[in-house]
């Protein structure tokens, strides 16, 4: 992957849309990946409390922005869930895709969807997501941060991905909250080039900067 500053990111490159939209209802669902090997493909979402698969409408914007990024690049999903960034990464040719979700039937759910897709280069982290990124980490091309609504998560989220090696100069963050969060508590290397806002979801896209 080519790590570049924000300087050097087009401003008008075309933008569509994630977002977990889909709240617990009682029954399960499914995810369905647009683009890349396995486009069109449905996989199973377990029903699991707070759940909230990204919508195809986020998704095409962010996988939009992401488009001269994704190849062979290094990703995580922190709080994956239903997996639906992660797995759209992998089929868009992403080099590695962690899978980081603390629920273990969640978890249980993401693992049998990759044995469908007979997925190689990816890993599912059954593990608390802040436990993970308090540890000395590699760094990652891009991440995707989608944490549980209104649980106050960011500031620790932000401060361990800058401090604990999972960053380096280049690196895309992607974060996704709840509109009312009109700032966020970001490090000050990363700078925000991508904004919009689909319902009750704001979602941003920074780069580090050196």
């Amino acid at each position: 992957m080519t790590r570049r500053s924000s300087k050097n990111i087009n401003p008008n490159r075309p933008a569509t849309h994630k977002g977990r939209g889909r709240q617990n209802t009682g029954t399960p669902g499914f995810v369905r990946i647009i683009g890349g090997r396995w486009r069109g493909r449905k996989l199973p979402v377990t029903n699991v409390e707070g759940l909230r698969p990204t919508t195809d409408r986020v998704k095409e914007t962010v996988f939009n922005w992401l488009m001269s990024d994704i190849y062979q690049a290094r990703c995580m999903d922190v709080f994956a869930g239903s997996g639906s960034l992660g797995l759209e990464a992998l089929s868009r040719q992403a080099g590695f895709v962690t899978l980081v979700e603390k629920d273990p039937v969640a978890a249980r759910q993401l693992t049998q969807n990759l044995q469908t897709l007979a997925a190689k280069d990816v890993n599912v982290v059954n593990q608390d997501a802040l436990a993970v990124l308090k540890q000395q980490g590699e760094p990652q091309d891009i991440v995707f941060v989608d944490p549980p609504f209104r649980k106050d998560l960011l500031q620790e989220v932000f401060s361990s991905l800058e401090q604990n090696g999972w960053l380096t100069v280049g690196s895309l963050i992607y974060v996704e909250c709840e509109k009312e969060l009109a700032e966020l508590p970001t490090p000050t290397s990363w700078s925000m080039f991508k904004e919009k806002t689909a319902g009750q979801v704001t979602f941003r896209l920074y780069v580090k900067e050196g």
